[in-house]
């Protein structure tokens, strides 16, 4: 007897493997995804604008990466005694100009020098709503809480994403013509909308997405994150405090379901040996001076030189460094 609806994914021809190169933008469900994938050792970069939520803002970010663009003080506007970009996420706010275009064209740079080799292009919508600057018809990325009236509302349409994204996938494929689009929609409910509104704006994502679908059958891919969380998980259980962003274990139960979808048995070994390393590194010992604990520390860079000398691919320097500097520290 079955007491849930489970989706149907089904397991994908071109699966994800470690030699890959993966970019991931959009919402923070991209950007819960990017960081497993980044723990399971996975070459990528996640959310070089950082978080974004609309699919017009994602397009005009990767528009940019495309071209390299470099900010100038003259992209930057001061708020709240910070530095901003409204084509960027709080998180690159800086109280130093110098710092923040720094940040933002090294990050803009990185990106794109690896367009040409990436093997995955994974993005996350979050909403159809956008927000528009009155004084010059911008839509921006985040509003960085300026006030309301700065802005004027509106909804995209499928047609104005499909339109967008055709352009952005030909011209994206003439410059990298084996990179994958793996297109998905956040799970977590934009709450002001309401809960019709909020339907009404995933259908919006939902429907472009499946347009796009038709136009590029081998080259978009769709993974129902938003259906697992909504049709597998529909318990409030499965959702922080606030009743609309996915807990840890929902997030850990979706991860579950992408890896079973997109990585071969082989690549999901090699997942579970990264994630017993990390949980090695985590241990607390009773006894940090113990004779013990300076055994297993020398037991864990072993075991990565082991797994480095099968994946020579994966990089695992941060944690050898990490062994070495808590070893160094029981020496003096």
């Amino acid at each position: 007897m079955e007491f849930r609806t489970r989706v149907d994914i089904p397991t994908h021809s071109s699966q994800i493997s470690h030699s890959d190169q993966l970019m991931l933008m959009g919402s923070c469900f991209a950007e819960n995804i990017g960081n497993m994938l980044t723990d399971a050792k996975f070459r990528c970069d996640v959310n070089p604008f950082g978080i974004l939520y609309n699919p017009h803002s994602i397009r005009a970010s990767l528009r940019q990466i495309m071209e390299n663009k470099q900010y100038t003080a003259a992209d930057l506007f001061f708020h709240d005694e910070h530095y901003r970009s409204y084509m960027h996420h709080g998180s690159f706010a800086n109280n130093d100009p110098k710092a923040m275009l720094r940040d933002i064209n090294h990050r803009i740079s990185q990106a794109h020098r690896s367009l040409p080799h990436l093997n995955y292009l994974l993005l996350t919508f979050g909403t159809s709503w956008v927000y528009t600057l009155k004084e010059n018809g911008q839509i921006v990325s985040n509003c960085h809480k300026m006030p309301a009236n700065t802005f004027e509302r509106t909804r995209l349409t499928v047609d104005e994403i499909v339109k967008d994204y055709t352009e952005l996938i030909q011209d994206l494929r003439k410059l990298n013509p084996s990179c994958k689009f793996l297109f998905t929609v956040s799970p977590i409910r934009h709450a002001k909308d309401g809960a019709h509104g909020n339907q009404l704006s995933k259908a919006i994502l939902l429907l472009a997405i499946e347009r796009l679908q038709e136009f590029f059958t081998d080259h978009v891919v769709y993974f129902p994150s938003y259906e697992i969380v909504l049709d597998e998980l529909r318990d409030y259980r499965f959702y922080n405090e606030d009743m609309n962003h996915p807990s840890p274990l929902a997030l850990e139960y979706v991860w579950e379901r992408f890896s079973e979808s997109f990585f071969s048995r082989q690549t999901q070994t090699i997942i579970k040996e990264c994630q017993k390393i990390k949980k090695d590194l985590l241990h607390r010992p009773i006894n940090k001076e113990s004779t013990a604990y300076r055994a297993f520390l020398k037991q864990i860079v072993l075991k990565i030189n082991g797994i480095e000398e099968k994946y020579p691919n994966l990089d695992f320097e941060k944690e050898k460094e990490r062994c070495h500097t808590l070893l160094n520290s029981l020496q003096n």
